[in-house]
């Protein structure tokens, strides 16, 4: 029996790989242990129960950006998350750690490589976290979502994806998706979202443009995430309003266009499916979605708008004339899909085989 160690999390971009990953290992292998490693205020702390994997957590240890108390007090924080992680894979047998980045995942990387674990890890972001260029020292088995990533070893899987995107067939499923969205068969579909916690512009753009878009003969699912309450639906026909969508394999089915941020599970499940984009990248942070979005618009698939930019005379300017020209529609359609990865998941679980059948991870350089 094989017992795996992952190793991430915080937010859906670390969480959404790592599960993705867990569910194809017992999916391979019933009887493999299959350990995660978390923080108990991460995302990962519902999730994962509810996927059924056991949760073991360690304190949540940000990596210093300045000198203050923090940075003092991190070396010794650090030491004792390692201790306890290595704890683990003695006390448990591990066989193999599979990091994802994320809090949890530092300590991971550093306990595989002083137990002598094979260490394998995923990097979902363009623009490479702290942990993982520290994982990157440890091992040559480094997996990557987008092409350009720069990190030691990196070796392009593309981003493993849940299961019910990855088994998605858009023109079978897109007569159930109408059905269940309401929607009228043969208008082309715009896909609106800002994630779960929803995005302050993108929803209040849309919503001030909403009579010009649907002018031009199309229809709209508008997730708006925790904005919901504050927009107010028009009533419009064609324009459906939700707060959450359970169903985003429907939705991508029927989506003839995206309209998002360019997060890493964002851009990753629009690229495998082939589903055009315009991405307005979230503006804090250290620009890494523009970064995600990056090959994307390189190879025609889509295009980005700045958050300060996508303003209801950016809409009438330019998305409006994109909505007007189905065939070029169409053809970011075939760039778009030129781009993703179906089969993330087999890729990486590859990964951790031959990072497992090659041995102990290698000592820091």
């Amino acid at each position: 029996m094989t017992t795996y160690l992952l190793a991430g999390g915080g937010t859906a971009g670390h969480v959404n790989p790592l599960l993705a990953v867990a569910d194809r290992l017992r999916e391979r292998d019933p009887d493999a242990e299959i350990l995660v490693l978390g923080t108990a205020e991460g995302l990962e702390s519902r999730l994962v129960p509810e996927r059924g994997f056991e949760l073991l957590t360690i304190a949540r240890l940000p990596f210093p950006r300045r000198p203050n108390r923090a940075a003092l007090r991190f070396p010794a924080g650090l030491r004792a998350a390692v201790d306890t992680v290595r704890s683990i894979i003695r006390d448990r047998s591990v066989d193999v750690v599979v990091g994802f980045g994320g809090y949890a995942a530092a300590p991971a990387y550093v306990a595989a490589q002083r137990e002598g674990v094979p260490l394998a890890l995923h990097e979902a972001n363009a623009r490479p976290g702290i942990a993982n260029r520290l994982g990157a020292r440890f091992t040559r088995f480094v997996g990557v979502a987008f092409r350009g990533t720069r990190l030691r070893g990196a070796t392009w899987v593309g981003m493993p994806l849940r299961a019910e995107i990855e088994r998605l067939d858009r023109f079978a499923a897109r007569q159930d998706g109408l059905r269940a969205f309401g929607l009228a068969d043969g208008k082309p579909t715009l896909l609106v979202t800002g994630g779960s916690s929803g995005a302050l512009r993108i929803n209040d753009t849309v919503s001030r443009s909403i009579t010009e878009i649907l002018g031009v003969g199309w229809q709209v699912i508008h997730v708006t995430g925790e904005y919901r309450d504050v927009i107010a639906d028009p009533g419009l026909p064609g324009y459906l309003l939700l707060k959450y969508c359970d169903r985003m394999d429907l939705a991508l089915a029927v989506a003839d266009l995206s309209l998002s941020r360019a997060g890493t599970s964002t851009v990753a499940e629009l690229t495998a499916l082939g589903v055009p984009a315009v991405f307005v990248p979230y503006a804090s942070g250290n620009g890494e979605q523009r970064l995600n979005a990056r090959e994307a618009v390189e190879a025609g698939g889509a295009i980005v708008v700045a958050d300060s930019e996508f303003t209801p005379e950016w809409v009438s300017s330019t998305l409006v004339p994109l909505l007007g020209s189905r065939a070029r529609i169409a053809d970011m359609a075939v760039r778009i899909a030129t781009v993703g990865a179906i089969d993330g998941t087999d890729r990486m679980v590859a990964l951790i085989d031959a990072a497992r059948a090659a041995g102990p991870s290698r000592a820091a350089g």
